[in-house]
C-alpha cells in the first residue's frame, strides 16, 4: 500500500481540499483517466485524474509516455519560465502513468454524489459555522 496525498478540486464551488489516503487504486492508471469514487471513500462519485507528482516533487506530464523519470527538453509546460525567444530547457520530469512511487494526484470532480464534498470529508465551512454562531 502506499499513501497518496490527494488534491481534489470542485469546480462548482471552485475550492479544493486535501485528503491522505493509503490505497494502491491509482497503480497503473493514467493522467485523464477516470476513477470511481468507491476506491477512494466517496460514494456515488467519479473523479478525473489531472495530474500529480513524485516522491521528490518531480511532475507527471500528460503527452510523455510511461511512470519513469526522463529528462525531456521543453520550450513551455509545467515549470519552465522562458524570457527570451527560441531557448529551451532540460527538465526532469515524469511520465503520465501513476505508480506506487507517485505521493501526490490532482483530482477534478466529474460525476456528483448524494452529499456535498465537505460532508464526505467531514469538513465544516464557514458559512455554516457562522450560520450556528449567529442562532446561539
Amino acid at each position: 500500500m502506499a499513501i497518496f496525498k490527494l488534491n481534489i478540486s470542485d469546480p462548482k464551488s471552485k475550492k479544493s481540499y486535501k485528503k491522505e489516503l493509503e490505497t494502491v487504486a491509482f497503480k497503473g492508471k493514467k493522467i485523464g483517466d477516470n476513477i470511481k469514487g468507491e476506491e477512494i471513500g466517496f460514494k456515488d462519485y467519479e473523479f478525473e485524474i489531472t495530474g500529480g507528482s513524485d516522491s521528490s516533487g518531480f511532475p507527471h506530464i500528460k503527452h510523455l509516455q510511461g511512470a519513469g523519470r526522463k529528462k525531456v527538453l521543453l520550450s513551455r509546460g509545467k515549470g519552465v519560465t522562458i524570457n527570451r525567444r527560441g531557448l529551451r530547457l532540460r527538465k526532469t520530469v515524469v511520465g503520465n502513468q501513476l505508480s506506487l512511487k507517485t505521493s501526490q494526484v490532482n483530482l477534478k470532480v466529474t460525476k456528483y454524489g448524494h452529499e456535498s464534498v465537505e460532508k464526505v470529508l467531514g469538513i465544516e465551512s464557514k458559512e455554516e459555522v457562522k450560520a450556528d454562531k449567529n442562532e446561539v
